[in-house]
């Protein structure tokens, strides 16, 4: 099979992306944190504080202050035990099973959580080098000692001054986390899922003022063997530099003299560095193959920086305007809000949505700070103009008051909706859930965040993929806290019809698509036991 069908299965034919026969082994199941034996440790401060306010980093991040950060990042912080409705094949009636998970502040498909996050250090505080983030102990394992400032400056082609900045976070993808239960579909999951971590750790940095940008485009084979991981298991996905200087200041620390080099190879990086084996755990015993997976993944690496491409707004199609209606929407001020509790009350809601008033302002909000979160630092460019033409926002809109029913495309730079069609649309969405776990006639709004139908692969080969759906995370991160604010909940959705959903919009004659949908609403609490897990 081409890897071009292989993407169009994903997308358009997701029932056969997954054996229809399937039996997950629930048994054999992987963990949802990785374990490294036999390496030195350094425990963090078991001591979480309980709100962010007063945690600016001045002149070094403290040991504590990087322990908040990990934590409120991608730590396990709740245990959360509900029940789980299933029906009895014999006697028809209903069984409640007990249904026991680890949460973190992020959503994650399946909560399965495939992505790993490591870190490369220069504090004062612990031996500089790199470290991988043991959740299950919040802890940090270190796995190289050292100062790699030059060769991650080569891997990412001289476009980013490490050495000037305190550290590197590095997001990478266990494919066998998810893949055990969602097989080949996990492909189309893992970037959302690491999409919308990147998305956390952009907003735990700014908690503590700290600056990022996120790097999607290095020398794979180099930044996987310094990091010890093996490419047919786990792959680094993203990599987000830390600073404390602003952007202007760290890119002042002119980055010429690697670029002047030439060309530099993953072969010639993996040279230099000597071979280290870790022992890991992640308690399946049985695994089955992955070929698409590991195929697709070598396609999108990058052997040399002279692969590394530009991505240009020019080459696509100029946002349409659909017609000479239009809704202004209210410009407000941006919300104040405690990234804690979101992290603390973050809940996907199913059958727990409830109607309740919405209103203009909440829509507005809404639209503004999603859309804002393609402002972040990267190496595609972050004007917006740019980068709504790679990803933008549409909506299905019931009763909120000051708009009428009906389908609207949203315009960020007049912060303005344009209607695509009127009228009631729950139904029409209801009849593309693939899986009725949601019900979507209790939903005022139902987002979809839209991309390139070619998932910009004609630019950015197939890496183009993979990127489209890690800003799609960021993007879907993002809309879920601006939920929150607005006191309502999302639940993002892979499972709904997407040629649906772009003939609702008349996305195909502008060579766009649906990525994700997220209905959001009100919600009633759902009935479990949760306990925190920080000291």
């Amino acid at each position: 099979m081409s890897l071009e069908n292989f993407l169009y299965r994903l997308h358009f034919d997701t029932e056969n992306a997954r054996p229809s026969d399937l039996e997950v082994d629930w048994g054999d199941a992987p963990l949802t944190y990785k374990l490294y034996r036999g390496l030195p440790v350094i425990p963090l401060p078991e001591e979480v504080p309980l709100s962010l306010v007063d945690q600016t980093v001045s002149q070094e991040m403290s040991l504590p202050q990087l322990g908040a950060w990990l934590w409120y990042s991608y730590g396990l912080t709740q245990i959360s035990q509900s029940l789980l409705t299933t029906t009895s094949a014999d006697a028809g009636s209903e069984l409640f099973l007990p249904l026991v998970t680890n949460r973190r502040p992020v959503a994650s498909g399946g909560a399965l959580y495939p992505s790993e996050l490591y870190v490369y250090l220069k504090l004062s505080s612990i031996p500089p080098g790199l470290y991988h983030y043991d959740v299950a102990h919040h802890r940090l394992v270190q796995l190289r000692e050292g100062n790699f400032d030059h060769f991650l400056s080569r891997a990412l082609g001289g476009s980013c001054p490490v050495q000037a900045c305190f550290g590197v976070a590095f997001v990478s993808i266990y494919f066998w986390k998810n893949f055990f239960k969602y097989d080949e579909f996990s492909y189309r999951l893992q970037g959302l899922d690491a999409g919308v971590l990147l998305g956390q750790l952009q907003e735990m940095a700014n908690q503590f003022d700290v600056t990022t940008a996120v790097y999607y485009q290095f020398l794979d084979r180099a930044i996987n063997t310094l990091l010890g991981l093996s490419d047919d298991q786990e792959s680094v996905y993203a990599v987000v530099p830390l600073s404390l200087q602003t952007e202007g200041e760290r890119h002042s620390h002119s980055s010429a003299q690697w670029t002047e080099r030439g060309e530099v190879t993953a072969s010639e990086l993996i040279r230099e560095l000597p071979e280290q084996k870790y022992v890991q755990v992640m308690r399946s015993k049985r695994m089955r193959k992955y070929p698409a997976l590991l195929q697709i993944n070598q396609a999108a690496m990058q052997e040399s920086t002279h692969s590394f491409t530009h991505y240009s707004d020019e080459l696509e199609s100029k946002w349409s305007r659909r017609s000479d209606e239009r809704i202004l929407l209210p410009r407000l001020q941006k919300p104040s809000y405690d990234l804690v509790q979101y992290c603390r009350e973050r809940f996907s809601p199913e059958m727990d949505f409830i109607r309740r008033k919405t209103d203009q302002d909440q829509v507005a909000r809404i639209m503004e700070m999603t859309m804002s979160a393609l402002l972040y630092g990267n190496d595609l460019g972050k004007n917006l103009e740019a980068a709504s033409r790679r990803l933008s926002l549409f909506v299905s809109i019931h009763q909120v008051e000051g708009i009428q029913d009906g389908a609207y495309a949203y315009d960020p730079l007049e912060h303005a909706l344009y209607p695509i069609v009127y009228g009631d649309l729950r139904a029409r969405l209801q009849d593309g859930m693939t899986l009725d776990n949601v019900n979507l006639y209790h939903v005022p709004l139902c987002f979809h965040v839209v991309g390139n139908r070619d998932h910009l692969i004609n630019q950015l080969g197939f890496r183009g993929y993979r990127i489209q759906h890690l800003e799609a995370g960021i993007v879907v991160h993002q809309l879920l806290l601006a939920a929150f604010t607005c006191g309502m909940g999302g639940h993002p959705l892979l499972g709904f019809d997407v040629e649906n959903c772009d003939d609702l919009y008349n996305l195909e004659t502008e060579e766009k698509t649906c990525l994700i949908q997220i209905p959001v609403g009100h919600y009633r609490p759902r009935a479990r036991f949760q306990g925190v897990l920080h000291g």
